[in-house]
């Protein structure tokens, strides 16, 4: 398989022997292969793995897995956490498209801070078959034949060549291990009732049915190309990017070719079908549409395209050197004191007294979610965060912007709230860290 693998980024110009590429790696079967192939072919690589925030204890577990194995392979390795029901609720969007789009666009952070050229993925014959038969199930243009593209723009798939039965025979073959995602299984995910329920009964009428949409693919692929060819010469000619990132295009009279440029445009910032013949029909200046990822200003004449920021749904990290941590409008004041025989608790629930030795740094803030769980002070049982900020009628406005003070993967404090019963003061506390919430006009 490596000399296929080889091969395969030749044939394809995928990248040069010298360029640097990121590849993601979930720890799952897939990324693991293609991770295991940049190592034996010797190219230049770093790891990028993204916990969602969705499965708990199993996601921690994935990101120790994939930092071990980064650390095997001897190869630089990045990682986020994200907030990612967070971010669909408030996009209104499904977990699964709220996790795409922020992994791909902290992917591309990644790759130009760190100066990669492109980011690979492990999307193979399988997942390329079954997104043809997603968008014909959905509706689709020429685009969705092609299923996932071998490259598009800095990305590139170079398993796209790879079975799953040859990807399982080099997993036997290298020993290799890896993380199996519990809800790979659920056919409630579209993606899963077509991988578990679908496609084997095409395979019974075509034992290489893969192979056979991989051909017819490859076909189309042409059309594809000229498209994508014509959508960049119209983008050099009615658009521009200021230092922000904002971006402005001139609209064109909207003739049948104008509008399928524009909306091929549109797909590429997330809108949605709805949104895109919204904004095709509006003129009316001032207008506002929203997608996940952007926002789009109608102007005269123009579209300003706008990139919205990803901060509410990354974990704010707390290092043992930080003092103060900004809080929206609030601050977070952190200091350690020595436990004096004349000690005593503060009870104002916007301080928390923490003994210091169980807390691991560095520690994270995030917002609570759904399944998060943690031993109110007092108790040695574990309960819901949101059954407990039910119980104290907190509104449902507080609620769901409710902060939660981790130290590895475990709950020390609801912030404003309550502390865990794990990480109280007790009679053997030698130090204590205390965490205080100010407001960012106060003054020490």
């Amino acid at each position: 398989m490596l000399e296929d693998f080889i091969h395969f980024v030749q044939k394809e110009n995928l990248f040069q022997p010298d360029q640097k590429i990121l590849v993601a790696v979930s720890g799952g079967i897939d990324s693991v292969v293609l991770s295991k192939l940049f190592s034996l072919a010797k190219y230049k690589f770093g790891i990028a793995h993204v916990n969602f925030s969705l499965r708990g204890e199993e996601s921690l577990a994935d990101e120790v897995f994939v930092k071990k194995f980064a650390k095997t392979l001897k190869v630089p390795y990045h990682t986020i956490c994200f907030d990612t029901n967070a971010y669909a609720t408030q996009e209104k969007i499904s977990t699964q498209m709220a996790a795409r789009i922020l992994r791909y666009q902290w992917f591309e952070e990644i790759r130009v801070k760190e100066g990669y050229d492109f980011i690979a993925t492990g999307h193979h014959q399988l997942d390329s078959a079954e997104t043809m038969l997603i968008n014909l199930v959905r509706g689709t243009g020429i685009a969705g034949f092609h299923g996932i593209p071998i490259k598009s723009g800095n990305l590139i798939r170079p398993l796209s060549f790879a079975s799953q039965d040859a990807i399982f025979d080099f997993v036997v073959g290298h020993k290799l291990a890896w993380r199996e995602d519990s809800s790979n299984e659920s056919t409630k995910y579209q993606r899963n009732f077509i991988r578990h329920e679908i496609m084997p009964k095409f395979q019974e009428l075509n034992a290489h049915f893969e192979q056979t949409l991989a051909a017819t693919s490859s076909k189309i692929k042409g059309i594809e190309a000229w498209m994508q060819e014509e959508l960049q010469a119209f983008i050099s000619e009615n658009s521009s990017t200021d230092a922000a990132g904002n971006v402005t295009v001139k609209i064109p009279s909207l003739t049948p070719k104008s509008t399928v440029l524009l909306t091929e445009l549109l797909l590429s910032y997330h809108f949605n079908s709805t949104s895109i013949e919204a904004i095709l029909q509006s003129d009316k200046v001032g207008a506002i549409f929203e997608s996940p990822s952007h926002s789009l200003n109608i102007d005269r004449g123009q579209w300003i395209i706008s990139q919205k920021s990803q901060a509410d749904y990354k974990p704010i990290v707390i290092s043992e050197e930080d003092e103060v941590i900004q809080l929206g409008n609030q601050e977070l004041h952190i200091f350690i004191e020595e436990r004096t025989a004349d000690w005593k608790a503060i009870t104002d629930p916007n301080v928390a007294c923490l003994d210091a030795d169980t807390l691991d740094f560095p520690l994270e803030i995030r917002k609570a979610q759904e399944g998060d769980w943690f031993c109110p002070l007092g108790m040695n049982q574990k309960k819901l965060i949101s059954d407990f900020l039910t119980d104290k009628k907190v509104p449902l406005a507080i609620k769901k912007n409710t902060q939660i003070l981790l130290s590895k993967g475990s709950v020390a404090w609801i912030l404003g709230q309550r502390i865990d019963n794990r990480n109280k003061v007790t009679d053997k506390t030698e130090l204590v860290a205390v965490f205080e919430l100010k407001s960012s006009i106060e003054k020490n």
